[in-house]
């Protein structure tokens, strides 16, 4: 096999499975490899398309005659913090973050064992074990962090992983793999303060975007990425604006 063979992806479809996210569908899905020596870019370039990473591999939806699912990513400096995105901040002002080199830790999956089981036992991640959840994190050749959210000194529980995040570093801004959060806290609105950070930590790195994955249709589960606003939807016709 020639260089730009190795280098250049194949793309390939599953077959049709039932819909996680709405009832009688069924899902494809086309996805691909990360290959090659800048994978960095090649993520940047299928994220701009509308694919999702999973460990090494690269995904979207290609469902037959159902469009539902568009890819969201929210324009960093046109954000509007609403006053209810600020209150998020305000009642969090007692977490400080820390940004790490994507690698799981027991603590990360006892966080996430305990957000799934509560929020999510039904879900297609319910069974994952220390070492799927470790996979997850850890098997990626491209450039990603993961974010802790503590309890600050001020706090009685001062250092309790509270809130993480798998993040994505692009070309053009951060692309949110998966968050998980200590669900008795939910007054707080991790889920929410998540997005918000990440908003902030692209304007700090000069990013002009958030990936938020996918907003579906008709799917309550997908909701509250309706809320971040505006945002870019991406259609037939490219990235759609919407307000």
């Amino acid at each position: 096999m020639t260089v730009e063979g190795r280098n250049f992806p194949q793309f390939f479809i599953t077959a049709p499975s039932p819909c996680p996210y709405l009832p009688g569908k069924k899902e494809r899905k086309v996805f691909t490899h990360l290959v090659g020596a800048d994978t960095r870019h090649l993520n940047t370039q299928l994220s701009q398309g509308g694919f999702r990473r999973s460990q090494n591999i690269v995904y979207r939806p290609a469902c037959d005659a159902c469009k539902a699912c568009s890819s969201v990513r929210v324009p960093v400096k046109s954000f509007d913090w609403t006053k209810s995105f600020r209150r998020v901040l305000r009642r969090n002002q007692d977490i400080v973050t820390h940004v790490a080199k994507a690698k799981a830790t027991s603590e990360h999956y006892s966080l996430f064992r305990g957000y799934i089981d509560t929020r999510h036992s039904d879900g297609g991640m319910a069974d994952m074990s220390v070492l799927d959840f470790a996979a997850m994190v850890d098997d990626t050749i491209t450039d990603s962090r993961i974010v802790e959210y503590r309890f600050g000194p001020s706090h009685p529980q001062a250092g309790e992983l509270v809130c993480a995040v798998l993040m994505d570093i692009l070309g053009d801004g951060l692309s949110l793999i998966y968050s998980f959060y200590e669900p008795s806290y939910d007054y707080r609105s991790l889920g929410t303060l998540v997005v918000l950070d990440a908003i902030m930590r692209a304007d700090r790195l000069s990013l002009p975007y958030v990936y938020l994955g996918y907003y579906v249709e008709g799917s309550r589960k997908m909701e509250y990425k309706g809320r971040f606003m505006p945002q870019e939807r991406l259609s037939g016709e490219g990235w759609m604006l919407r307000r």
